[in-house]
């Protein structure tokens, strides 16, 4: 039976978004497809984040070519990557390893039962990915819209003053987070240790430089 890696990625850190629909539909095709699921990846990180920054991301192409993994699921394209080169540049690391993708909303395969991408192959994966990156910067165009309109109209943004947690607090919070970190946990594994989200772990993670 062939081997499969489920990743999955919301942009929310907070808990308002939830990998849960994704992992639901991936494990249902791995199943109507006989594929073994060893690894599910769930990343919680903005879209625009590049992919050499995302953690998760990385952990699993690692994962897929150390165990020698046949074939990648995810949800769609853009749960790779938004930046065309970006998605360009995993899409490549992939072929070279011979790790197959799957993406369930384009019912697209990268690679045929040679192992080797179709003729069409990069052209579909450079389109998608282009229109993906235009999503997103309508989002952002959207989204700066809607804040200059909101503080024309008297709006204000930003916290509450006193809402947010200081420094010292967080050490103390979260001592045992920090200290898996200081000693080279990955962001999954001082998840599972802790019993913390791995949104708030990655938060932590990158305000204090570990």
């Amino acid at each position: 039976m062939k081997t499969a890696v489920i990743f999955c990625r919301v942009s929310s850190i907070s808990d308002r978004q939830s990998n849960e629909r994704q992992v639901l539909e991936l494990k249902r095709y791995a199943e109507s497809n006989q594929l073994q699921v060893a690894m599910i990846f769930e990343e919680r990180i903005s879209g625009a984040t590049p992919n050499t920054d995302r953690t998760i991301l990385q952990e699993a192409l690692t994962f897929c070519q150390e165990q020698k993994i046949d074939i990648l699921l995810s949800n769609e394209l853009s749960r790779i990557g938004r930046s065309t080169f970006d998605v360009l540049e995993t899409i490549k690391f992939l072929i070279d390893h011979r790790i197959n993708l799957h993406l369930q909303k384009e019912s697209f395969t990268l690679l045929g039962e040679d192992m080797k991408p179709s003729p069409f192959a990069a052209i579909m994966i450079a389109t998608l990915s282009t229109c993906a990156e235009f999503e997103r910067e309508n989002i952002k165009y959207r989204l700066c819209t809607g804040r200059r309109v909101f503080i024309e109209k008297g709006g204000k943004l930003g916290r509450k003053k006193g809402s947010c947690k200081s420094r010292e607090k967080k050490e103390s919070e979260y001592k045992m987070v920090l200290a898996y970190l200081k000693k080279g946990y990955t962001v999954k594994v001082t998840s599972a240790l802790c019993g913390k989200s791995i949104s708030t772990v990655q938060r932590l993670k990158r305000e204090f430089n570990l």
